[in-house]
Protein backbone atom coordinates (compact mmCIF):
# COMPACT_ATOMS: atom_id res chain seq x y z
CA UNK A 1 0.00 0.00 0.00
CA UNK A 2 1.13 3.53 -0.73
CA UNK A 3 0.19 6.69 1.07
CA UNK A 4 -0.14 10.15 -0.41
CA UNK A 5 0.44 12.22 2.73
CA UNK A 6 0.49 12.24 6.50
CA UNK A 7 -0.53 15.30 8.49
CA UNK A 8 0.88 15.20 12.03
CA UNK A 9 -1.54 17.93 13.18
CA UNK A 10 -5.00 18.16 11.60
CA UNK A 11 -8.15 19.86 12.92
CA UNK A 12 -10.30 19.50 9.78
CA UNK A 13 -10.91 15.74 9.63
CA UNK A 14 -12.53 14.82 12.92
CA UNK A 15 -12.87 16.26 16.42
CA UNK A 16 -9.91 17.67 18.29
CA UNK A 17 -6.35 17.62 17.07
CA UNK A 18 -5.71 14.50 14.99
CA UNK A 19 -3.10 12.75 12.88
CA UNK A 20 -4.38 12.18 9.34
CA UNK A 21 -3.15 9.50 6.96
CA UNK A 22 -4.08 9.86 3.28
CA UNK A 23 -3.79 6.51 1.51
CA UNK A 24 -3.26 6.21 -2.25
CA UNK A 25 -5.74 4.58 -4.58
CA UNK A 26 -9.40 5.26 -5.25
CA UNK A 27 -11.84 3.98 -7.85
CA UNK A 28 -14.66 6.47 -7.10
CA UNK A 29 -13.17 9.45 -9.00
CA UNK A 30 -15.68 11.92 -7.56
CA UNK A 31 -16.23 15.12 -9.53
CA UNK A 32 -14.67 17.96 -7.53
CA UNK A 33 -12.40 15.68 -5.49
CA UNK A 34 -9.84 17.68 -3.50
CA UNK A 35 -7.20 14.95 -3.78
CA UNK A 36 -7.27 13.64 -7.38
CA UNK A 37 -3.58 12.73 -7.40
CA UNK A 38 -4.33 10.14 -4.71
CA UNK A 39 -6.67 8.21 -7.10
CA UNK A 40 -3.55 6.44 -8.41
CA UNK A 41 -2.64 3.40 -6.29
CA UNK A 42 1.05 3.95 -7.16
CA UNK A 43 1.05 7.62 -6.08
CA UNK A 44 3.04 8.69 -3.04
CA UNK A 45 5.32 6.56 -0.93
CA UNK A 46 5.21 2.96 0.32
CA UNK A 47 3.64 2.64 3.78
CA UNK A 48 6.77 1.09 5.29
CA UNK A 49 7.59 0.29 8.92
CA UNK A 50 9.38 3.67 9.09
CA UNK A 51 6.28 5.50 7.84
CA UNK A 52 4.13 3.61 10.34
CA UNK A 53 6.53 4.49 13.15
CA UNK A 54 6.29 8.16 12.19
CA UNK A 55 2.48 8.05 12.43
CA UNK A 56 2.64 6.20 15.76
CA UNK A 57 5.14 8.74 17.12
CA UNK A 58 2.82 11.58 16.12
CA UNK A 59 -0.11 9.83 17.82
CA UNK A 60 1.86 9.56 21.08
CA UNK A 61 1.35 13.23 22.01
CA UNK A 62 -1.25 13.84 24.74
CA UNK A 63 -2.96 16.59 22.73
CA UNK A 64 -3.73 14.22 19.82
CA UNK A 65 -7.30 12.90 20.05
CA UNK A 66 -6.98 10.29 17.34
CA UNK A 67 -6.24 9.11 13.83
CA UNK A 68 -8.19 9.93 10.67
CA UNK A 69 -7.88 7.74 7.56
CA UNK A 70 -8.56 9.44 4.24
CA UNK A 71 -7.51 9.09 0.67
CA UNK A 72 -7.60 8.06 -1.92
CA UNK A 73 -9.92 5.45 -0.46
CA UNK A 74 -9.05 3.60 2.77
CA UNK A 75 -11.82 1.03 2.16
CA UNK A 76 -10.51 -0.16 -1.21
CA UNK A 77 -9.80 -3.88 -0.59
CA UNK A 78 -6.05 -3.56 -1.24
CA UNK A 79 -5.87 -0.61 1.18
CA UNK A 80 -7.83 -2.49 3.84
CA UNK A 81 -5.20 -5.24 3.64
CA UNK A 82 -2.43 -2.67 4.07
CA UNK A 83 -4.18 -0.80 6.87
CA UNK A 84 -5.38 -3.68 9.06
CA UNK A 85 -2.02 -4.64 10.64
CA UNK A 86 -1.23 -0.97 11.25
CA UNK A 87 -4.63 -0.14 12.77
CA UNK A 88 -4.20 -3.10 15.11
CA UNK A 89 -0.95 -1.49 16.31
CA UNK A 90 -2.71 1.86 16.78
CA UNK A 91 -5.51 0.25 18.83
CA UNK A 92 -3.04 -1.74 20.93
CA UNK A 93 -0.81 1.22 21.68
CA UNK A 94 -3.49 3.94 21.92
CA UNK A 95 -6.79 2.34 23.01
CA UNK A 96 -8.09 5.70 24.24
CA UNK A 97 -7.71 7.48 20.89
CA UNK A 98 -10.47 7.50 18.30
CA UNK A 99 -10.11 6.25 14.74
CA UNK A 100 -12.12 7.92 11.99
CA UNK A 101 -12.29 6.70 8.40
CA UNK A 102 -13.50 8.71 5.40
CA UNK A 103 -14.87 6.56 2.59
CA UNK A 104 -16.75 7.12 -0.63
CA UNK A 105 -18.50 3.80 -0.12
CA UNK A 106 -22.06 3.71 1.25
CA UNK A 107 -22.00 2.19 4.73
CA UNK A 108 -25.25 0.20 4.44
CA UNK A 109 -25.01 -0.96 0.83
CA UNK A 110 -21.27 -1.39 0.30
CA UNK A 111 -19.64 -1.84 3.69
CA UNK A 112 -22.27 -3.76 5.69
CA UNK A 113 -24.07 -5.14 2.64
CA UNK A 114 -21.05 -6.48 0.80
CA UNK A 115 -17.63 -5.96 2.40
CA UNK A 116 -18.45 -7.21 5.88
CA UNK A 117 -20.33 -10.22 4.47
CA UNK A 118 -17.54 -11.23 2.09
CA UNK A 119 -14.31 -10.25 3.84
CA UNK A 120 -12.80 -11.17 7.19
CA UNK A 121 -10.37 -8.27 6.69
CA UNK A 122 -13.30 -5.82 6.38
CA UNK A 123 -14.99 -7.23 9.50
CA UNK A 124 -11.78 -7.02 11.50
CA UNK A 125 -10.89 -3.52 10.28
CA UNK A 126 -14.39 -2.22 11.01
CA UNK A 127 -14.19 -3.59 14.57
CA UNK A 128 -11.24 -1.23 15.15
CA UNK A 129 -12.80 1.94 13.68
CA UNK A 130 -14.98 4.26 15.77
CA UNK A 131 -16.49 6.53 13.12
CA UNK A 132 -16.96 6.35 9.37
CA UNK A 133 -17.83 9.35 7.23
CA UNK A 134 -19.46 7.65 4.27
CA UNK A 135 -20.62 8.49 0.78
CA UNK A 136 -19.00 9.81 -2.34
CA UNK A 137 -18.34 13.53 -2.44
CA UNK A 138 -21.07 15.05 -4.62
CA UNK A 139 -19.98 18.43 -5.94
CA UNK A 140 -23.58 19.58 -6.47
CA UNK A 141 -24.28 18.89 -2.77
CA UNK A 142 -21.13 20.64 -1.51
CA UNK A 143 -21.81 22.46 1.73
CA UNK A 144 -18.95 24.25 3.45
CA UNK A 145 -20.97 24.71 6.66
CA UNK A 146 -21.10 20.97 7.36
CA UNK A 147 -18.87 19.75 10.15
CA UNK A 148 -16.30 17.11 9.07
CA UNK A 149 -17.92 16.34 5.72
CA UNK A 150 -17.94 17.98 2.32
CA UNK A 151 -21.33 17.25 0.78
CA UNK A 152 -24.87 16.96 2.12
CA UNK A 153 -25.19 13.23 1.29
CA UNK A 154 -22.29 12.20 3.52
CA UNK A 155 -22.99 10.85 7.00
CA UNK A 156 -20.97 10.60 10.21
CA UNK A 157 -21.62 7.05 11.38
CA UNK A 158 -21.00 5.39 14.75
CA UNK A 159 -19.52 2.09 13.54
CA UNK A 160 -19.99 -0.04 16.68
CA UNK A 161 -23.63 1.01 17.19
CA UNK A 162 -24.32 0.52 13.48
CA UNK A 163 -22.91 -3.00 13.40
CA UNK A 164 -24.98 -3.88 16.49
CA UNK A 165 -28.14 -2.40 14.91
CA UNK A 166 -27.50 -3.90 11.47
CA UNK A 167 -27.94 -0.49 9.84
CA UNK A 168 -26.21 2.86 9.88
CA UNK A 169 -26.56 4.93 13.05
CA UNK A 170 -25.39 8.54 13.11
CA UNK A 171 -22.70 9.39 15.63
CA UNK A 172 -24.87 11.06 18.27
CA UNK A 173 -22.86 14.27 18.66
CA UNK A 174 -22.94 14.89 14.88
CA UNK A 175 -26.53 13.83 14.16
CA UNK A 176 -28.30 16.40 11.99
CA UNK A 177 -31.14 18.29 13.66
CA UNK A 178 -34.41 17.45 11.93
Amino acid sequence: MNYAAMKPVDIANGPGVRVSLFVSGCTHHCKGCFNKEAWDFEYGMPFTEDAQKKVLDCLSHDYIEGLSLLGGEPMEPVNQEGLLPFIKKVRERFPEKTIWCYTGYDFDKDIMGRMMKNSQISRELLSLIDVIVDGEFIDEQRNLSLKFRGSQNQRIIDVKRSVEAGKSVWAEEFKPVS
